[in-house]
């Protein structure tokens, strides 16, 4: 029987599920699968977290290059978080044969040509099924079952603390910043959030998921990327009354040679199957030309989801004779092939004075910049009033330069918010 020894960076939450999964599952693995995974190193700056676990605290390794020149190690784990040092110790590991498997999506998002070079200098093979929607096999879908399509369209609900903080806000009518307290105090936000609420996370997924669907490398700095900061109970309730849902969408499309990048909020129709991802739940919605419509859906985040998705490539390099390489991550997206300006409907919450001729003023100006109106909402109120606006398809450039203008009317004491819908 083959004989896979494993050496895991980082025991924290990620790394100590994926021991559990690898020590509770090692005599079915060996049964199922015919190889028997061992974890015979550790480097982790806790020893205290090793023994909670239950491994010897002899594997303790003092730094990299202990694991890197350890005989018994063949797959080293990667679990740290963050760009620096992982990305180091990755290419280290690789250097010396290793094959690797992270959860780390900023770092793979933006160093995975510089460690595929390396690999496949040695023949050591990359496995990252973690990085991205969490226990979902996605990546494993995109590179073991799309290829049959050509992938013409991607959206994707890939941020568990942002779901659920827009779930608790839809359906509690709460405001953002009471939700994310609360968010925070359950352990399902960061204390510094920004990675998550500003989108810079699913941004990292994106780009990941987007080279593979591409055969591309779409670098991270290419997406367009908005967070859901902006976005107020007022809106989500007017959202629900027209038939809307705000969710925090990843979008990715390929159109005519030239692709589509994209994370912000978005009103999607009740009836969309992302609409009803709730919670810290994700899934992605993949079009492919000959397979039509897919959805994966499962937990994004946690110990044991995470590590069921690490444990999963473990296993599947094991059994590898040869690793999967990736030349065409040299063939980089540049930003020429980018559709920048793009289609999409679009939600305009407005305050305006209540004076007569204020609604033709705006109209004019979205007429101007041939933005076409669908709907429109107007509420009482006093000397001020909100005004809402659904339009038809319009490009983002056109509904930017409308926008600025309109907020330069007299008449108009605010714009309150943009939000894009997608269908």
């Amino acid at each position: 029987m083959k004989k896979v020894g494993v050496a895991v960076l980082g025991l924290g939450v990620v790394g100590g599920g994926t021991c559990k999964i690898l020590l509770d599952r090692r005599a079915r693995i060996r049964e199922e699968y015919g190889v028997d995974v061992e974890i015979v190193a550790a480097l982790d700056r806790v020893a205290q977290r090793a023994v909670d676990l239950g491994l010897n605290p002899n594997i303790l390794a003092a730094n990299i290059d202990e694991i890197a020149l350890n005989p018994k190690v063949d797959i080293v784990v990667e679990c740290m978080g963050g760009v620096e040092p992982a990305k180091s110790f990755m290419i280290r590991a690789l250097e010396a044969g290793k094959s690797i498997v992270t959860s780390n999506k900023e770092m793979f998002a933006k160093s995975w040509p510089e460690l595929e070079r390396v690999a496949a200098k040695t023949g050591a093979g990359l496995y990252y099924e973690a990085t991205t929607g969490g226990g979902m096999p996605i990546i494993r879908m995109m590179t073991q079952a799309m290829q049959a399509n050509n992938v013409l369209e991607i959206k994707a609900i890939i941020n568990g603390t942002t779901n659920y903080i827009l779930t608790r806000m839809t359906e509690e009518g709460a405001d953002y910043a009471d939700v994310l307290k609360d968010a925070q105090a359950l352990g399902f936000a960061e204390a510094n959030p920004v990675a998550d609420v500003e989108g810079y996370d699913s941004g990292y997924k994106l780009s990941i998921l987007s080279s593979l669907a591409f055969n591309k490398r779409l670098p991270v700095d290419l997406i367009y990327r908005e967070g859901i900061t902006k976005i107020t109970a007022k809106d989500i309730a007017i959202g629900k009354e027209m038939g809307f849902i705000v969710k925090l969408l990843a979008i990715a499309k390929q159109k005519d040679g030239k692709i589509e990048v994209r994370v912000h909020p978005v009103f999607l129709p009740k009836h969309h199957p992302l609409a009803s991802v709730n919670g810290a739940f994700n899934a992605v919605f993949v079009v492919g030309d000959a397979v039509g419509d897919i959805m994966l859906y499962g937990q994004g985040a946690g110990a044991l989801p995470t590590g069921s998705a690490i444990v999963s490539d473990i296993v599947f390099c094991a059994r590898q004779e040869t690793h999967a390489r990736y030349g065409e991550m040299n063939d980089v997206v540049d930003a020429g092939q980018i559709i920048a300006d793009f289609e999409s409907e679009y939600y305009l919450r407005l305050n305006v004075r209540d004076v007569s001729g204020v609604i033709a003023d705006i109209a004019n100006v979205f007429k101007k910049h041939h933005v076409s109106i669908s709907r429109m909402r107007q509420d009482e109120g006093g000397e001020i009033v909100p005004i809402v606006f659904f339009t038809h398809k319009s490009h983002e450039q056109a509904m930017s330069a409308a926008i600025e203008e309109i907020r330069k009317l007299h008449n108009v004491v605010s714009v309150e918010n943009v939000i894009r819908v997608e269908r």
